[in-house]
C-alpha cells in the first residue's frame, strides 16, 4: 500500500505496547484544514495516519511513537490510549459540518490500512475501535454512517450481533455493569448507552436501553459474537 509521508511534531514516546486502534472522523470543512492542524505545533493534535476521501493514506506519526489522537479516553482498562493505541483519521466533514457516507475508495484504502496493522501488532476485533467508544461523553466519530460491518466481515471488527439472540432482561445497573465490563466507560451513563448504540444498533440512537440493546451486549460478552454474514 502506498503511504504519503507527512510528518507531523505532535508526539512523544509511548509508555504502553500497542494494543488498540482507534478510528476517527477529522470532522472539518476540508481535508486540506484537518491535515494542516494535525500538523500545526499549536494545535497539539495529530494521528498516525490520514486517510482522504480518494483513499490517499498520509502517514503523520511513526507506528512506535505516541500520537496525540484520542485525548481523555478509556478503553478497557486502559486509561493513557494514546500510548496503547495506533489512530487513524478519515477525511469527512463529520456531525459539525455535513456529515455524508463515507466513499467506497475510502474504506477500501481503511480497511487494507486496518487489516495491515491488525497483522502486524496481533491487536483483536475487540479492540478496534471508534473514538467514540473511548470518549462516549465528548466524541460522536466515527459516527453512525461508519460501516463497521465490512471491517467485521473480515474480522477486522467485532460484528454485531445477529443469532441466537437471547434478552437477559438486565436493570439499568446491570446493563451498565455489564457495558463497562464489555470495555466503555460508564460514567456518565447516557452517553455510553448511546455510544453503544452508534456502534452496534445506529439506525436508533435514543439513549435507551431495550431489548434489543441487551441482546445485543450479551451476545458481544460470548466467547464469539455471531453475525454480519
Amino acid at each position: 500500500m502506498d503511504v504519503i509521508d507527512a510528518p507531523s511534531p505532535n508526539f512523544d514516546e509511548r509508555t504502553l505496547p500497542v494494543s488498540m486502534l482507534v478510528l476517527h472522523y477529522t470532522g472539518m470543512e476540508s481535508a486540506e484544514a484537518a491535515i494542516a492542524r494535525l500538523r500545526d505545533p499549536e494545535a497539539k493534535v495529530s494521528a498516525h495516519y490520514v486517510v482522504a476521501e480518494d483513499g490517499a493514506v498520509l502517514r503523520l506519526v511513526e507506528e512506535g511513537k505516541r500520537a496525540w489522537h484520542a485525548g481523555k479516553s478509556h478503553w478497557r482498562g486502559i486509561t493513557d490510549v494514546n500510548s496503547a493505541s495506533i489512530g487513524i483519521e478519515i477525511v469527512n466533514p463529520g456531525h459539525e459540518f455535513g456529515y455524508r457516507p463515507f466513499p467506497d475508495e475510502q474504506i477500501e484504502a481503511v480497511i487494507r490500512l486496518v487489516a495491515d496493522i491488525k497483522e502486524r501488532h496481533g491487536l483483536t476485533r475487540g479492540n478496534i475501535v471508534g473514538h467514540s467508544d473511548v470518549a462516549p461523553a465528548r466524541k460522536r466519530d466515527p459516527g453512525e454512517l461508519f460501516p463497521w460491518g465490512k471491517l467485521a466481515r473480515l474480522r477486522l471488527a467485532l460484528p454485531r450481533p445477529t443469532r441466537n439472540l437471547m434478552d437477559p432482561h438486565w436493570t439499568e445497573a446491570g446493563f451498565l455493569l455489564a457495558l463497562e465490563r464489555f470495555g466503555y466507560e460508564v460514567t456518565d451513563p447516557m452517553a455510553a448507552i448511546m455510544a453503544f448504540q452508534r456502534r452496534f444498533r445506529p439506525e436508533l440512537i435514543d439513549g435507551e436501553i431495550d431489548a434489543e440493546c441487551r441482546m445485543i451486549l450479551l451476545a458481544l460478552l460470548l466467547p464469539k459474537p455471531q453475525g454480519d454474514d
